[in-house]
């Protein structure tokens, strides 16, 4: 009789054991859990502004490719001009902002 209780008081003790050890596997993975949502959040950030990033360069090659389906006028030569090179007519004053 003595024997049946130890056998019963060691699968208690195996039991408790299994408990422990499926509550920690249990919160290990709810850790890695929170962790990926993490993760998943900030993919979805970058992927976000990725996608701001192709429509901002999308809307600038619709511009070019309308500026080339247009062909070079006189007015788009000046600007362009002015832009990239200095252009500046006769008479007309240039004011450079030296505060930066």
């Amino acid at each position: 009789m003595a024997k049946a209780a130890a056998q019963k008081k060691k699968r208690v003790g195996a039991g408790l054991l299994t408990k422990v050890l499926v509550l920690v596997l249990a919160a290990g993975i709810g850790w890695q859990l929170y962790q990926l949502r993490d993760q998943v959040q900030s993919a979805q950030l970058q992927k976000e502004t990725l996608a701001a990033q192709v429509q901002e360069k999308q809307q600038e090659n619709d511009a070019l490719s309308a500026d080339i389906a247009q062909g070079s006028t006189q007015e788009k030569m000046e600007e362009m001009a002015r832009q990239e090179l200095g252009l500046v007519y006769p008479g007309e004053r240039v004011f450079y902002d030296t505060s930066n």
